[in-house]
């Protein structure tokens, strides 16, 4: 799918935007408010008004297009380009000072992510994904091409995040892997991407922490998938891969539990 220019740049544009309202909260430290729900899901400042300015980019730039947030309500559009917006993945990461958080923003054409954007702000990283284009900041960006897990280096942000069946199998591929880290949140995807992890593997996700993630995933030459084997992003259940074939190995672990 063609990306015209001038969506790409406003979507690094938007990752500039956001940069000027997170990085002097993160600085300064910002207080949390809980969103509620089973666990404690954290919310500052920083998160609203990262999406809010954003929201306004958009708008007065292309005020037929959709937005769909993580903070705020669904704007539906007239176009067949959206964007969603995840000001900070990695919340908690964020009010505990850690560098790894990250802004997500993805292009959708017709609802199919195109485009995607990680920054990681704190590290001066940008990831930018679409068509056939992969970089880091100005250099060519791609996968390690790994195609064993005993070779594998494995991540997820918590593996409290699974339970029952879904625990035993990443504890499979776990012990399968030759090494791995948690607690990166989407800056995991951004490293896979540029060759230095080789498997990323998450449940519970939401469209604004995936849609990101697509495009730069499959421009830098890896694969990503569901659990199954498939593309139902929607359960929430992601598997990335420095290839098919890491995947596809992944994938039968997972599945075997």
């Amino acid at each position: 799918m063609f990306v015209p220019p001038d969506l790409a740049d406003f979507a690094l544009e938007l990752a500039r935007l956001a940069r000027r309202e997170t990085l002097p909260r993160f600085a300064a430290g910002v207080e949390a408010s809980d969103k509620g729900g089973r666990e404690f899901d954290p919310v500052t400042e920083a998160d609203r008004e990262a999406e809010r300015a954003m929201r306004e980019a958009i708008a007065a730039r292309f005020p037929d297009h959709g937005i769909r947030g993580e903070e705020f309500g669904d704007r539906p559009g007239d176009s067949r380009w959206s964007w969603s917006l995840d000001p900070v993945d990695g919340t908690r990461s964020f009010i505990c000072g850690l560098p790894s958080w990250v802004t997500l923003i993805a292009l959708l054409d017709q609802g199919r992510p195109v485009l995607g954007v990680i920054d990681a702000p704190v590290l001066n990283e940008t990831n930018l994904g679409h068509d056939k284009t992969a970089r880091v900041g100005d250099q060519p960006a791609s996968t390690s091409g790994c195609v064993r897990l005993a070779d594998a280096r494995l991540s997820t942000t918590d593996p409290c995040m699974f339970g029952g069946a879904d625990a035993s199998g990443f504890d499979a591929v776990r012990r399968a892997a030759k090494v791995a880290r948690y607690g990166l949140d989407g800056y995991a995807y951004a490293r896979l991407a540029a060759g230095r992890l080789d498997l990323v593997i998450e449940n519970q996700l939401k469209p604004h922490d995936y849609n990101a993630l697509i495009p730069v995933i499959r421009a830098s030459g890896g694969h990503i998938g569901d659990w199954r084997g498939g593309e139902d992003f929607g359960s929430g259940a992601v598997v990335a891969a420095a290839s098919r074939a890491l995947y596809d190995e992944a994938v039968a672990l997972l599945r075997s539990a």
